[in-house]
């Protein structure tokens, strides 16, 4: 999409007693267990909507950032989390409910709209709110160029955000690893960064250049190699790759 527009603010997401619960009994416990290095927690404002921008390494990632945040912080899956049927799914959709996900539809166009939508409507409520800018988990290690979808957020509902760094979580559960493993990891929290200055949401270059503050910001707490490409399938065929670099489409 060229253009991040829509109006329209999706109903406040509650944290029930479970998310409470939950957290208060994991964090505890993994901080017990793995004895994560967490420094900039300060950094974090206690009230108010925020912006958590991390880097992207494991699927543990999005059960770090909660049980390591100052505060309760919610993010977006996939709504498969939530659908599935049976034992199994009622163990999906109990798991993501408790530790703060929101279900939504995953891809482009309309789809990624909505999931926008949904983290408007979080943090219009004055909550917090994690985003992987890169889009998707880094494979190589290497940290991609972020997404704009993270400053129109920022840009649209005056949100502060925080930049996070994390470290060592793809050894906790690399792609493949069906359970956890004891590994050392950190988390990192940076200052706050106000993205006013660089100008409405409705700018794609304010959109660009504030995306583009973010993941240096991302970058120099996490230390990664900058792949300095967007971390998705490269187009096929000889006129999709010129299209793609005569009119460059904006990843949201």
């Amino acid at each position: 999409m060229t253009e991040i527009e829509g109006d329209a603010v999706t109903a406040p997401v509650r944290q029930g007693p479970l998310y409470r619960i939950v957290r208060g009994f994991l964090r505890p416990l993994v901080r017990l267990v793995y004895r994560p290095t967490i420094t900039g927690a300060e950094h974090v404002p206690m009230r108010g909507p925020v912006i958590l921008a991390s880097n992207h390494l494991s699927f543990i990632d999005s059960v770090v950032i909660p049980l390591a945040s100052p505060r309760p912080v919610q993010f977006l899956a996939k709504n498969d989390y939530f659908t599935g049927t049976g034992f199994r799914g009622w163990v999906s959709r109990t798991f993501f409910t408790a530790i703060g996900a929101v279900g939504v539809e995953r891809g482009a166009g309309a789809d990624a709209q909505a999931a926008l939508d949904a983290g408007r409507g979080i943090l219009e409520h004055d909550n917090a709110f994690a985003i992987y800018p890169e889009g998707t988990r880094s494979l190589d290690g290497r940290l991609y160029r972020g997404r704009t979808g993270v400053a129109w957020l920022a840009l649209t509902t005056g949100a502060k955000v925080v930049p996070v760094g994390l470290i060592g979580t793809e050894e906790i559960q690399p792609v493949g690893a069906k359970l956890p493993r004891v590994r050392p990891v950190t988390v990192r929290f940076g200052e706050p960064l106000d993205l006013s200055r660089h100008g409405q949401a409705t700018s794609g270059r304010a959109r660009r250049a504030a995306t583009d503050e973010i993941m240096s910001a991302i970058h120099a707490l996490s230390g990664q190699e900058l792949a300095g490409v967007y971390n998705e399938t490269p187009p096929q065929g000889a006129l999709a790759k010129l299209a793609d670099r005569v009119v460059p489409r904006e990843r949201i």
